[in-house]
């Protein structure tokens, strides 16, 4: 009987997109993942320009934003775990974020 191995890979980002309803990250495999909004309540009340202000970190294992202090790994987005963040916390955050941009 022969057997073949299947070497698995981490999948990587490549792009990002933050609309008012999903996030869409692009994977340099070719795949797009796309999730609610909802999942990640610091995007949701974010700006467009902080949703817009992404860097990737350990070569596209996750997306960080540093202005909502929000890092999202790929194997989350992949495996459909949302954030885990607890109401109280998203609440402080909230409450020590500018005039400017706690509208949302």
């Amino acid at each position: 009987m022969t057997s073949s191995v299947t070497e698995a890979r981490a999948a990587l980002a490549r792009d990002v997109e933050v609309t008012d309803d999903a996030l869409t990250v692009n994977l340099q495999d070719g795949r797009s993942v796309a999730v609610p909004l909802g999942w990640y309540p610091r995007l949701q009340r974010a700006t467009a320009a902080e949703r817009a202000d992404w860097r990737l970190i350990g070569r596209g294992e996750g997306i960080h934003w540093a202005a909502i202090d929000e890092d999202i790994s790929v194997t989350h987005l992949l495996t459909g775990i949302a954030s885990g963040e607890s109401a109280r916390s998203l609440t402080d955050w909230s409450q020590g974020r500018s005039p400017e941009t706690s509208t949302r």
